[in-house]
C-alpha cells in the first residue's frame, strides 16, 4: 500500500503577499481552477475567495489566477490581486519572462546529464483528454539537469531540475516521457502498470514547482521558493545512491 500522507489535508500556504500579488504554496490534490466537474473537490479558486482583494470574485479573470499546476503537482502559484497585475503577469508569461523551476523524479538514468527537449505538443485526436508530441503541434521547449542518480530494488531513477521554457499543458510530463524517462507515479504518461507499481512507494505524481522568478514593472527582480514537501522527501528516503563501478 502507498505511504499514508496528510499532505492532501493541508490548506494552501501564503508565501508572500503585497498590494498586487499573492504567492501560494499549493499542496498536492488541489485543483487550481473551478469548473462544473470540480464540485466537492478542493479548489484553489474557491479557497482564495475568502481573501479581500479586487479580483477575488472575478470569474472572468479566474480570481486572479494567471497560470496553473496539475492537480497532483505541488508548489508555487501566482495570484494577481488587481486587473493591472493580472494583465502584467499574463504578458510576462506570454513573453516567456517568468522563469519556473521544478523538481521531479523520473525512471531510468537520464543521459546526457544536461539537455533540452524540443518537441511540439498538442491534444491527441484519438484521446481528447490527453496531450502528446504531435507534428504540427505548438512549439514547446524544456531544459533539464540531473541532480542525482538513485536506485530502488534494482531500478534506476534520476532526480531532475527541470525548467519549462514554454507553458503547454502537461509539458514536463510529456517531454520526459518522450525522452524515455516518464515521471514517477504519472498515471497518464508512465503507463498504467508502471504507475501502479510506483504508487507502492510514491503516493502521487513526483513533480514539484520549487521556484519562480520574474521582474516587477519597475525592474525589481523577485524570486520565490517552495521546499520539497514531506511526502516527496519521504519517497527520496526510500531510495539509495547507486554504487559507481569503474
Amino acid at each position: 500500500m502507498p505511504p499514508k500522507e496528510k499532505e492532501n489535508e493541508v490548506d494552501p500556504k501564503v508565501l508572500f503577499e503585497d498590494a498586487s500579488l499573492l504567492v501560494l504554496d499549493k499542496p498536492p490534490r488541489w485543483i487550481v481552477n473551478e469548473a462544473q466537474t470540480t464540485k466537492g473537490q478542493k479548489v484553489i479558486q474557491e479557497w482564495i475567495k475568502k481573501f479581500d482583494y479586487p479580483l477575488a470574485k472575478d470569474r472572468e479573470r479566474r480570481s486572479g489566477i494567471v497560470h496553473r499546476l496539475d492537480k497532483e503537482t505541488s508548489g508555487i502559484l501566482l495570484i494577481a490581486k488587481t486587473k493591472e497585475a493580472f494583465q502584467y503577469l499574463q504578458t510576462l508569461f506570454k513573453q516567456r519572462k517568468v522563469k519556473k523551476t521544478y523538481l521531479t523524479l523520473v525512471h531510468g538514468r537520464v543521459r546526457p546529464e544536461e539537455g533540452k527537449i524540443e518537441a511540439p505538443l498538442g491534444r491527441l485526436p484519438w484521446r481528447r483528454d490527453r496531450f502528446g508530441v504531435l507534428p504540427g503541434g505548438r512549439q514547446a521547449s524544456t531544459s533539464y539537469r540531473v541532480k542525482e542518480y538513485l536506485q530502488r530494488e534494482g531500478q534506476e531513477f534520476s532526480l531532475l531540475e527541470v525548467k519549462p521554457e514554454t507553458g503547454r499543458t502537461h509539458q514536463i510530463r510529456i517531454h520526459l516521457k518522450y525522452l524515455g524517462h516518464p515521471v514517477v507515479a504519472d498515471g497518464f504518461y508512465a503507463g498504467r502498470k508502471t504507475s501502479r507499481k510506483d504508487r507502492s512507494f510514491c503516493p502521487r505524481l513526483f513533480l514539484h514547482a520549487g521556484a519562480i522568478e520574474f521582474s516587477y514593472p519597475e525592474g525589481t527582480k523577485s524570486r520565490f521558493l517552495s521546499p520539497l514537501p514531506q511526502d516527496l522527501n519521504n519517497v527520496l528516503d526510500t531510495l539509495e545512491k547507486p554504487r559507481e563501478t569503474n
